[in-house]
């Protein structure tokens, strides 16, 4: 499925966040993160699937509801025919009683004619033959002209006979069309009661569709308002440091830097930092753990909260080393910094690195100030491997 496109107001929107301009103020009670923007993302391609699966079985039943159509006017234009030729045979029906009227009544006169000249004529026709052969004739004629005329007749009731017989058929056939037309159109209107309920069912969805693409646009929102808020700080932050100011809890970190010549173990660590990715957003002490595993100490495990109360064991800035841990077990620029902390490696110079979804490098005193705000920074060696 393709992805849904973002409106050109909601990604205005985006774009004005992540230039940290002026952003309309979210209301949510908590705080959004990627993962639920992911989750939202998640329900809507299920719906999207959902609403195609519907969409495509809609389809299917307009073509079935198009076949039917198209065989109910074929049946129906059957039906048209067998009228139409029902009319035709009883027009002929009718020819054909006409015909045979006419020629009983023809037959009919002439048996007149011949009953009122009574038997001379006959009687003529046979004292009148000179022979007996002439006679014979005679008689077979009479009789010749009597048996042709009801043969006539006989072929025209047998003609209309096969005709009737005709029309009977026609009007079975024409009975049975009407049965079939009678289901056809039982089965059209079952057919589009269907339609009617998936087309239902599809506007629901679609509506369930539109809703989540809200719901992702406001998160997507929402998270861009943290975003350039975070950075708003972060940025504050840093112009305390660059002033002389101080966090709440930075003025505990006591003592100068004193760093040596970074080799040694302390070398494998500094140079895992440089070589080792990002893993994802939030998975700042998942780096850590990495950096030390690829320099060959290990994975220890754990979040930066486990990490700050297990490993740090100072906040003087004379005991920090090249290739230790820097931590604070809370701080309160977002949602999931106050459960878990932050956590990033000293490398030197002043200088230390972490992971904010990419790899940064950072001034000690810049990070310092920035998460110092509910618990003081501390510092130590990870797994308690003293690194040198």
């Amino acid at each position: 499925m393709e992805p849904t496109p973002i409106s050109r107001r909601t990604a205005m929107k985006l774009l004005l966040g992540a230039a940290g301009l002026a952003l309309a103020p979210h209301t949510a009670a908590e705080a959004i993160s990627q993962d639920d923007i992911d989750k939202t993302e998640a329900q809507l391609s299920a719906a999207q699937q959902k609403y195609n699966e519907v969409q495509q079985q809609l389809e299917g039943i307009a073509s079935e509801y198009e076949v039917m159509s198209q065989e109910l006017a074929a049946t129906l234009a059957q039906i048209d025919g067998v009228n139409a030729e029902i009319a035709n045979t009883e027009q002929q029906i009718e020819e054909k009683e006409a015909e045979l009227q006419e020629k009983r009544d023809r037959l009919s006169r002439r048996i007149r004619s011949a009953y009122k000249a009574g038997g001379d004529e006959a009687l003529s026709a046979i004292l009148m033959s000179s022979s007996f052969e002439e006679l014979t004739s005679n008689i077979y004629y009479l009789d010749k002209i009597t048996d042709s005329d009801r043969r006539l007749i006989e072929d025209v009731e047998r003609l209309k006979g096969e005709l009737e017989q005709h029309r009977a058929d026609l009007e079975t056939q024409r009975a049975q069309l009407e049965e079939l037309r009678g289901q056809q159109e039982a089965e059209l209107a079952q057919m589009q009661a269907k339609q009617e309920e998936v087309q239902q069912m599809l506007a629901g969805l679609d509506a369930d569709v539109q809703e989540l693409i809200a719901k992702r646009d406001e998160e997507m929102v929402q998270l861009a308002n943290e975003r350039a808020e975070q950075k708003r700080r972060e940025e504050e932050a840093r112009k305390q440091a660059a002033a002389g100011g101080t966090g709440s809890q930075a003025g505990n970190v006591t003592g100068s830097y004193s760093d040596g010549v970074t080799s040694g173990s302390q070398a494998r660590v500094v140079s895992a930092c440089h070589s080792t990715g990002s893993p994802g957003v939030g998975l700042c002490a998942m780096w850590v753990s990495m950096v030390f595993d690829n320099a060959g100490y290990g994975y220890a495990g754990g979040n930066a909260n486990d990490m700050y109360n297990w490993w740090t064991t100072s906040s003087n800035r004379s005991d920090l080393k090249p290739g230790m841990i820097v931590a604070v077990s809370t701080h309160s620029h977002t949602s999931a910094g106050r459960i878990w902390g932050h956590i990033g490696i000293y490398v030197g110079d002043g200088i230390m690195m972490d992971n904010i979804g990419y790899i940064r490098t950072i001034s000690v005193n810049e990070w310092i100030n920035y998460y110092s705000t509910t618990v003081t920074p501390r510092w130590g060696w990870l797994m308690g491997i003293v690194l040198s």
